[in-house]
């Protein structure tokens, strides 16, 4: 018995006939696969290595560049085009209002264009200490206004007001008219990328904020309404009234301060929120009815002065919007926002 199990185990170990047959064919094969196994085995396990490796590898170099970008944007402020371009992919919040978020990149697009401006259209140096000081109110300012505009969209969701693409694109085909007609898309945004360095596309963006702004101040100002009540029974009275002793009056009735003023020679054209082409409707003397100001900073009752071919003399009273910029800084007062920046104070 022992013989026959040492031929058997001698049988095994001797190597494949070199003749395949129908007979050893299995014994072939068996050999073959044989071979292969020391191979296959320890590259499944390098594989399942590799792929661990892989994964600690791309968890770290993305805590790392997170870490980077985080320290680029707060304690470092990069307000570089990359960095605004890299905020423009990755909504970071650079500021908190009332439970708001203010974007990183809504700051660093008003920033750069005004920075843009100041470089390329004014020539000044920033590298001096004037140029340094202009740079340092840009910051505020910047971060002021967009601070504005991500309250007004907050206020604007609760009381569910919008800008449609259609009220956009009228503003800015009002915003396109001048002295010699209506100027060309192209042309219009050429200005648009010389002067302020933004895309149509940011263009319309500010331009979108601003008009909701406007809505949100307008919508909420219900003070305003009683005193151009007052304004109103006071024309009717006496529709040559002073505008000028008339705004004087109003403001010591209702303890809101009414503005007087007087245009000077401009363009019937002029971009004043549209007084200039109401004026160019006017007969000499004749009085507007309340003109809801198209850049959002009040509303108006003209007087027109005088006019010729393409310019108009006119005076106006000016009910001053206050709601929005009340509630906005009761919240500042509240404590109610939070700049993950630092923001020196500068003043004017």
């Amino acid at each position: 018995m022992k013989k026959l199990i040492s031929k058997l185990h001698i049988r095994k170990k001797l190597p494949p006939p070199t003749r395949i047959t129908s007979e050893t064919i299995e014994q072939h094969r068996e050999h073959i696969l044989a071979g292969g196994r020391k191979f296959k085995y320890p590259l499944q396990y390098a594989r399942h290595k590799l792929i661990i490796n892989t994964i600690i590898i791309s968890v770290v170099a993305i805590i790392a560049a997170l870490g980077i970008g985080w320290w680029q944007l707060y304690p470092a402020q990069n307000t570089s085009e990359f960095m605004y371009r890299v905020t423009k992919v990755l909504p970071v919040p650079v500021a908190n209002v009332d439970g708001q978020p203010v974007f990183y990149s809504d700051y660093l697009m008003k920033y750069l264009s005004s920075v843009h401006y100041l470089t390329q259209i004014e020539k000044v140096n920033i590298k001096t200490d004037d140029g340094k000081r202009q740079i340092e109110y840009i910051k505020q300012q910047s971060m002021q206004d967009a601070i504005a505009d991500a309250y007004a969209l907050k206020l604007a969701n609760s009381m569910n007001i919008s800008v449609s693409e259609s009220e956009l694109d009228a503003f800015i085909k009002q915003d396109r008219q001048s002295v010699n007609g209506e100027v060309s898309e192209q042309t219009y945004y050429a200005v648009i990328l010389d002067y302020y360095n933004w895309s149509p596309a940011e263009y319309r963006q500010v331009k979108k904020s601003k008009l909701l702004r406007q809505k949100v101040s307008y919508a909420m100002d219900k003070n305003s309404n009683a005193v151009l009540k007052n304004i109103n029974d006071a024309l009717v009275k006496d529709p040559a009234i002073d505008l000028k002793a008339l705004a004087t009056s109003i403001s010591s009735q209702t303890g809101t301060k009414v503005n007087y003023g007087t245009s000077g020679w401009v363009p019937k054209t002029n971009q004043d929120g549209g007084l200039a082409i109401a004026a160019a409707k006017l007969k000499k003397s004749e009085l507007s009815s309340v003109i809801k100001s198209t850049i959002g900073d009040g509303y108006y009752v003209i007087r027109l002065l005088d006019t010729n071919d393409d310019r108009v003399s006119y005076d106006y009273i000016q009910v001053p919007l206050t709601a929005f910029t009340n509630s906005l800084n009761s919240v500042i007062v509240k404590g109610k926002v939070q700049k993950y920046i630092s923001i020196p104070d500068v003043a004017k």
